[in-house]
């Protein structure tokens, strides 16, 4: 790249803002009335500066940045204030001088890199057109910089990237190349929309190194838009909270995480789960639902959800005020300086210890499962794809069990075989001491009721076209549960009680509800059967932080109430450590490490452990940087699958190293179990 950018600097000598918002308001026009999306937002970035924005889904905070980058369509429109960059109004430019602008002086990256990248076009011309269109290379040029780009952005083997398809990379890789484009041009300011949600903890770090290398090196002005306070304590130096379609809280990210001085950004600090949060304890969540866009309430708008209210808050709406040096909210408990109380202390829930002679819930044994491939040629054999590779499972009753890993480890693989919607290709699979293996449908079809599924997306495992009431009562009918279609909607609305739903909304239709409120559909419709056991395959990674909260608190009352057990799948080690009674790290197929949750996340013995567990975004973690990414599923190496990416890695790994038991409860496949504890000699 060129290099860091001027700053340009007013007559005092004081670097003038990059961005300047203010006043900014923006509304969906429907027939019911004006949706105000963004009410009367103001801030400001300077040059070299990353602000974060953050909020639930539905607080305005991906309004606002299509607001600033004029990207709104119908109905959306800007009703109100100023958006200023480098002194130039950008909402009274021609959409000539749009075009010039965006690509060139500010860029954005959208949370799903899929949908910004053409899918048929080759990563190359995606990367080169907005240079040659803006005028900053020549084509020959552009296609040099462009693999350089790719390079700097972590692309493995860039020249073989950029003449590849965008479906050919992984969701990591596609974002490093919107990454690039972004930057292509040198851009003054970079808007980053939800650019990390849903991936793994290793990619979602090597991405935010990205940005914070963007902002120290190239002097780039970063907005990062996330619902994860963690994501945000990582990168940005500021952080503006969003609520309702307003700013109710802006200060230095680290006082915000520290001493949150408006109840709702209380309760988002609280309600993230961390690697030290006491095991099985509850989180921290806000109940109800934020106030109807179309009317807002002339109060308070986080008044009917706070936990501090008092009864000015009822009676007057308060603006954005300074409640310490450097510090703005929105709120009158806070108005005159005083902090808000911690939360109350969670007791640490006891860690269920196995019962040696206790008959498992579920047994695994050398679990295995191929895919067939492509064929490298017509007559050539077909490649093989190697995603689960001989995995040992033990599930007692009434246990968590958490399964982690990067994405392509094997995960929700695992979980399609021990639910049988996948046949085993090798090994063996038990489920309440009868061997289902290779079950036939009908003879799976008894134990449905008994071995249920939480799916990651809950919307696309809804039939859109069946209402709530009959998506519930389904099974019931299907498997003989209920008698009649009374009985059934007796005890769907039952159903609905128990995972926290409104009876009335049984008549709606999944598009109807929140991402939240799906899941809670998803989760009734799996406990309607009365399972033993629930796989629960990522049931929260796209979630905001407080329906996180709320549907793991629900889960946890769930298992105590019902004794259900668990087979719980996600990349978020942090969820897991809280949720979860034991945790299997998978990678490449095959489980590296098992242990107890609180042993293993505070003294991993594993190196691909260590490195998943400082990947981690929490403020003052140190990282542990993998070379490389992982091989191939369509050969895997000999020996330790890890060795080539591991820091320890010495000849004897050349050989596999078994699943052992080195400690009491800990299995561990490495041949230097606990030698590699980087994190361990910083902390001491």
């Amino acid at each position: 790249m060129d290099g860091t950018l001027p700053k340009r600097e007013d007559a005092a000598g004081i670097a003038e803002p990059v961005l300047e918002v203010e006043d900014l308001h923006t509304v969906f026009l429907t027939d019911a009335g004006p949706v105000r999306a963004v009410d009367g937002v103001s801030f400001s970035v300077g040059p070299g500066e990353t602000l974060g924005i953050v909020g639930e889904s539905g607080s305005g905070k991906s309004v606002t940045a299509l607001s600033l980058m004029r990207l709104l369509e119908e109905p959306a429109r800007i009703i109100g204030g100023t958006v200023r960059f480098q002194g130039r109004d950008v909402l009274a430019m021609s959409g000539a001088e749009l075009r010039d602008w965006r690509g060139d002086r500010a860029a954005m990256v959208f949370q799903d890199p899929m949908t910004g990248l053409n899918p048929v076009v080759r990563i190359l011309r995606q990367v080169t057109e907005h240079m040659v269109s803006h005028g900053r290379q020549t084509p020959a040029k552009a296609r040099v910089r462009a693999v350089e780009l790719l390079r700097r952005m972590g692309v493995a083997a860039p020249e073989r990237a950029a003449a590849s398809f965008p479906h050919q990379f992984s969701g990591g890789m596609r974002q490093r190349v919107m990454l690039a484009i972004g930057v292509a041009n040198d851009p003054v300011l970079l808007i980053a929309d939800e650019p990390t949600t849903a991936l793994d903890v290793t990619v979602q770090a090597q991405i935010l190194d990205l940005l914070r290398n963007l902002n120290a090196e190239f002097g780039t002005a970063i907005i990062l838009i996330s619902h994860d306070l963690g994501v945000i304590g990582t990168v940005c130096r500021r952080v503006a909270v969003m609520y309702a379609g307003e700013v109710v809280e802006e200060a230095e990210t680290g006082a915000v995480l520290t001493d949150p001085r408006h109840p709702y950004s209380w309760a988002l600090v609280n309600a993230v789960p961390r690697l030290d949060s006491p095991a099985g304890a509850r989180l921290t969540s806000i109940e109800g639902a934020p106030p109807d866009a179309l009317n807002p309430p002339p109060a308070c708008r986080f008044v009917a959800r706070c936990p501090f209210a008092i009864s000015r808050c009822g009676q007057e709406h308060p603006p954005l005020m300074e409640v310490a040096p450097g510090r703005r909210a929105r709120c009158w408990v806070t108005a005159d300086g005083r902090p808000l109380p911690p939360p109350p202390v969670a007791a640490e829930a006891a860690a269920r210890e196995p019962e040696p002679d206790a008959p498992p819930l579920l047994e695994a044994t050398g679990l295995v499962k191929h895919f067939p491939g492509a064929r490298s040629s017509f007559f050539g054999p077909r490649a093989v794809v190697h995603a689960v590779n001989g995995v040992d499972l033990r599930l007692i009753r009434g246990e968590s069990l958490g399964v982690v890993g990067e994405s392509g480890c094997g995960k929700s693989t695992l979980a399609r075989l021990v639910t049988r919607l996948h046949e085993p290709t090798a090994g063996s699979l038990r489920f309440e001491g009868r061997d289902i293996t290779h079950a036939s449908p009908a003879e799976m079809r008894p134990l449905r009721p008994r071995l249920q599924m939480v799916f990651q997306d809950p919307y696309a495992s809804l039939n859109p076209r069946m209402r709530v009431r009959d998506i519930l009562a389904e099974p019931l009918m299907a498997h003989g549960r209920a008698a009649n279609r009374a009985e059934a909607d007796r005890r769907v609305l039952e159903l609905m009680g128990t995972v926290g739903l409104k009876p009335e909304w049984a008549a709606r239709f999944p598009h109807e509800f929140s991402g939240g409120q799906r899941q809670r559909i998803s989760i009734a419709r799996a406990l309607a059967l009365d399972p033993a056991l629930v796989v629960a395959d990522e049931p929260v990674s796209a979630l905001d932080v407080n329906v996180q909260a709320q549907v793991l608190n629900l889960m946890l009352d769930l298992r105590q109430r019902l004794g259900l057990s668990y087979l719980f799948i996600a990349h978020d080690l942090a969820v897991v450590r809280a949720f979860c009674d034991r945790v299997a790290v998978m990678y490449l197929g095959r489980i590296m490490e098992e242990g107890p949750a609180v042993a293993l996340f505070a003294r991993p013995l594993h190196p691909y452990t260590v490195a998943l567990t400082s990947a981690v975004p929490e403020p003052g973690r140190e990282r542990v940087i993998l070379g490389g990414e992982p091989p191939s599923t369509l050969k895997l190496p000999t020996g330790c699958v890890f060795r080539g990416r591991c820091p320890i890695a010495r000849p004897v790994c050349e050989e596999r190293p078994p699943l052992a038991e080195v400690e009491a409860g800990r299995r561990v496949a490495c041949h230097f179990p606990g030698e590699f504890a980087p994190l361990r000699e910083m902390r001491n």
